[in-house]
């Protein structure tokens, strides 16, 4: 009795491989195969760059947040002052603060005053966000404080104030200049409160990488910020950095307990949770749109195949005819479809990666054919595109690619291998 063909033999690749190379006049499509081949390339390269994207603009939109923000934001919902009226925030910032620093795994735990007013050169007025801060607390933060690559001296904060750097540009200052800070309500008379004026020097400069903090945010030494918005003696609220900001939620508990009963919780994830999940729904939409286009180029591997087979029938009645086998021919036309499908996939990841790395040079590219800036930060948020190349979304792109190639490429190859031989040979 004959042996069986062990599937996948060496002469089963070396048929795959001359049909792959025929020419039409051979029988062959070879134009088939270069369409199939670079639209697969095309699809997975797409498909991993806006995975690239997506993964960089999320951590970069994360990074920013936690950088430059307080992970937690400890309010009071009113305390008894020392004259026993009811005032808002909190009256003992210090002893508060100093129970939260104790709670495990907390980092940082900063009494702050918070308000809002204009500032002016004297030519331009711009709306700002200020946050009264202790010099060592400014200093601790990643993306503002020390090491955050501003300009300045924070050892003179307390004779100053620190600009975001688009508050800087809007009014045309820089270090050394100074501006007026207007508060509506600053100071109160007997006829009522009358807007309180005062002017500052510019000491330190910050770029925290975020459109909408770099063009609002102002940092006023803690004691002064208390004196320009009548809160002596007393806090708005109190910042707090944990060690593992994405567990923000086991924290809660011990905070709430160290800074008394009149206190509540705001997270990161509480002010940024709405676009976070926006974003979820938007990456997975995306990489059901991108699967699809992925799908579509693999269609063109089933036509091409579908072409091969009826221009191959002769062929097959004749290797039918030799012996071989149904499972030989199946796998003889698997292979013409999956190896377009693999060299397609490697291709595609090749130049996905090779373009993710290589973003900021590209980005930079188009900027100077287009003449100007298309990435604008006031829509998007951070000031450039950014890409991070991820082993899952690469791994998960390629079995896409992969499994779509493989799986179209059975149905063209059955029917070569149900061709019945004599049907094939019954004209030639």
């Amino acid at each position: 009795m004959a042996g069986k063909t062990a599937p996948f033999a060496g002469f089963e690749f070396m048929i795959a491989w001359r049909y792959l190379r025929a020419r039409r006049a051979e029988g062959g499509v070879s134009v088939m195969t270069w369409i199939s081949l670079i639209g697969i390339t095309l699809a997975v390269f797409a498909l991993i760059l806006t995975l690239a994207v997506r993964a960089g603009f999320r951590a970069e939109f994360i990074d920013t947040i936690l950088g430059a923000n307080a992970h937690v934001t400890v309010y009071s919902s009113g305390q008894i002052g020392a004259d026993g009226q009811m005032v808002r925030g909190f009256v003992t910032p210090d002893a508060v603060a100093a129970a939260i620093r104790k709670v495990p795994g907390v980092t940082r735990a900063a009494p702050l005053i918070r308000g809002k007013l204009l500032v002016s050169d004297g030519e331009d007025t711009t709306g700002a966000e200020v946050f009264g801060m202790l010099p060592e607390d400014l200093a601790s933060i990643p993306r503002i404080g020390a090491g955050s690559g501003a300009i300045g001296d924070l050892a003179r904060f307390p004779d100053g104030i620190a600009l975001g750097s688009g508050v800087a540009r809007e009014l045309g200052v820089t270090l050394g200049d100074r501006v007026r800070l207007i508060a509506p309500g600053g100071v109160k008379t007997a006829m009522g409160s009358s807007p309180r004026v005062k002017a500052y020097e510019v000491v330190y400069i910050f770029t925290a990488g975020r459109y909408d903090i770099d063009t609002t945010r102002i940092y006023m030494p803690f004691v002064e910020a208390q004196s320009f918005f009548n809160k002596e003696g007393r806090a708005d609220e109190i910042e707090v950095m944990v060690e593992h900001p994405d567990r923000i939620e086991s924290y809660g508990e011990a905070i709430l307990l160290a800074a008394g009963p009149s206190a509540q919780l705001w997270t990161w994830k509480d002010s940024s949770g709405a676009f976070l999940r926006a974003l979820d729904i938007e990456d997975n939409v995306m990489f059901v749109i991108l699967s699809v286009l992925v799908l579509i180029a693999a269609m063109n591997i089933v036509s091409g195949l579908i072409m091969l087979v009826k221009n191959k029938g002769r062929d097959i009645g004749i290797l039918r005819t030799m012996g071989l086998t149904e499972g030989s021919v199946l796998r003889i036309f698997f292979l013409c479809g999956a190896f377009t499908g693999l060299v397609g996939t490697l291709a595609g990841v090749l130049l996905g990666c090779l373009t993710a790395l290589n973003i900021d040079q590209i980005m930079s590219a188009i900027n100077w054919l287009n003449g100007a800036d298309v990435w604008d930060p006031s829509i998007r948020g951070i000031y450039a595109l950014p890409a991070k190349l991820q082993a899952g979304d690469v791994l998960s792109a390629v079995a896409l690619s992969l499994g779509l190639s493989f799986v179209v490429t059975i149905f063209p190859a059955r029917r070569a291998a149900r061709m019945n031989p004599v049907e094939a040979l019954r004209y030639e």
